[in-house]
């Protein structure tokens, strides 16, 4: 696994933990914000 590689797996990481601990309203206001800002399209 190369430095890139490493880094986005933990950054996937520190991302889950913290989408974990959100409530519905947190939770609900992140998924507008992906959709409006069209993060959650596929870009690579």
């Amino acid at each position: 696994m190369n430095d890139e590689e490493y880094r986005r797996e933990e950054l996937i990481r520190e991302i889950e933990h913290r989408v974990e601990q959100m409530s519905l309203r947190q939770l609900e206001a992140l998924q507008y914000e992906l959709e409006t800002k069209d993060y959650s399209a596929n870009a690579e």
